[in-house]
């Protein structure tokens, strides 16, 4: 009898890995994001050879990474807000509707030779500006296509879609630089938001953006009921200790972490000689690694003790970075790279859990976009200051400071937060 219980166990989570995905809704969205998502990985490896080839600078890398990132600094908030007020579905087509229109002008740009680097910066601005605006909606959308009931289970999913995504994108993206430059992948991204926008235009709430239950009750053409609003979501977030430490450990790792995304070119081309190609296939590595992460937390569904899941992530997170960022070994650095991917994603995905799970509905909107503005907020902070020290110290020697950074941070929290470890 034991022994049929300890089987049924992993049987049953196998069959419930996907049950988000019985929702008509979010099968829609799901499938809509993960097409559009891996145009824009497509579009992350020929950008950052792109910028390469235009200035040869890690700090013009990072500076690129800055541009797409530093809207979020003040954006992500807004759309928080806007999340809770307005109607999501709309708010989302309109903002992926512009992102697109930016990725088919970098792509006309680059086709007709008239490409500078100034105007990679403009078009990363738009591009961020738009993802900033619409981040928030993106999170807070899940529960009204799927219900608080299977909430864990499509936000593992959603981060499934992604992590996918990262390793087919970067594939198609070797592909098409071989047959049709970076151009061709610049355009791939832009044709990408159609399916989203399609997919988004399908999803049905009985007229609304969101569940009919919770649709916004208030009006945002007061600029006082913005800030108001603005500032309660704010007093919320200080006033709830689990909430405050899930935001720092994402900040800090994003700050200190993130920017290693930013330098998988420069490694690739001059630590490692892996050649273009190596751009692909370092990213795909990564974004394998975090696949597997993504997948596990499919199959542990709704599981306990959280917090210690969040801690060790992100202390693996920190050593594999280390690791990888000294190795100079494609063999080591291509394993270190895929632990990177693996803990990032199950970290983050967890802490994305927990602050949907403590928070009300109410809320739900301005913290999930604080909890974009903790990580996507820091990411170009960090890119630019990281960016900066590369310039002077080498890349490897600054990421593996990072590194032992967030080793430091975390190891100090995991000690010293007992209220944290027992979410």
């Amino acid at each position: 009898m034991a022994m049929e219980v300890e089987t049924s166990v992993p049987t049953k989570r196998m069959s419930e890995m996907f049950r988000a995905l019985a929702h008509r809704n979010y099968r829609l969205f799901w499938s809509g994001a993960f097409l559009s998502n891996t145009g824009t990985w497509m579009q992350a490896v020929a950008q950052g050879l792109l910028v390469l080839k235009l200035k040869n600078s890690p700090f013009w890398l990072g500076f690129d990474g800055f541009m797409v990132t530093a809207p979020g600094m003040v954006l992500t908030l807004v759309g928080g807000v806007f999340g809770d007020l307005l109607d999501r579905k709309r708010l989302l087509i309109f903002t992926q509707i512009g992102a697109g229109l930016s990725a088919l002008t970098l792509a006309l740009l680059v086709a007709t030779g008239l490409v500078q680097s100034w105007m990679v910066l403009v078009l990363s601005f738009v591009t961020g500006s738009c993802m900033s605006l619409a981040g928030p909606s993106f999170q807070a959308i899940t529960v009204d296509l799927v219900g608080r009931e299977d909430l864990a289970n499509a936000i593992a999913l959603n981060s499934t879609q992604f992590q996918l995504s990262r390793v087919i994108g970067p594939t198609f993206a070797a592909a098409t630089l071989s047959a049709f430059g970076s151009a061709g992948c610049f355009l791939a991204n832009g044709l990408s938001y159609v399916a989203i926008v399609a997919a988004l235009a399908r999803v049905r709430f009985g007229g609304s953006g969101r569940a009919p239950a919770e649709a916004p009750s208030r009006s945002t053409n007061s600029p006082r009921t913005f800030w108001q609003d603005l500032v309660n979501g704010l007093r919320y977030a200080q006033k709830h200790p689990g909430v405050r430490g899930l935001l720092l450990i994402s900040a800090m790792t994003s700050l200190f972490g993130a920017p290693y995304f930013t330098m998988v070119p420069l490694f690739a081309r001059d630590v490692l000689r892996m050649g273009d190609t190596g751009v692909a296939v370092m990213m795909g590595t990564a974004g394998a690694g975090a696949l597997c992460g993504a997948l596990l937390l499919a199959f542990l569904g709704n599981f306990k003790s959280k917090g210690l899941f969040v801690l060790r992530g992100a202390l693996s997170f920190a050593v594999c970075l280390t690791i990888f960022a000294l190795a100079a070994r494609p063999v080591l650095s291509l394993l270190m790279l895929f632990g990177v991917g693996f803990s990032l994603v199950s970290f983050v995905a967890v802490i994305n859990m927990l602050l949907q799970e403590l928070v009300t509905d109410e809320m739900r909107g301005r913290v999930m976009s604080m909890f974009i503005l903790s990580f996507i907020g820091m990411i170009p902070i960090g890119n630019v200051i990281t960016g900066a020290i590369a310039e002077r110290y080498g890349a490897p020697h600054t990421l593996a400071v990072c590194g032992a950074i967030i080793t430091l941070f975390i190891t100090i929290v995991y000690l010293r937060n007992a209220r944290l470890r027992g979410l």
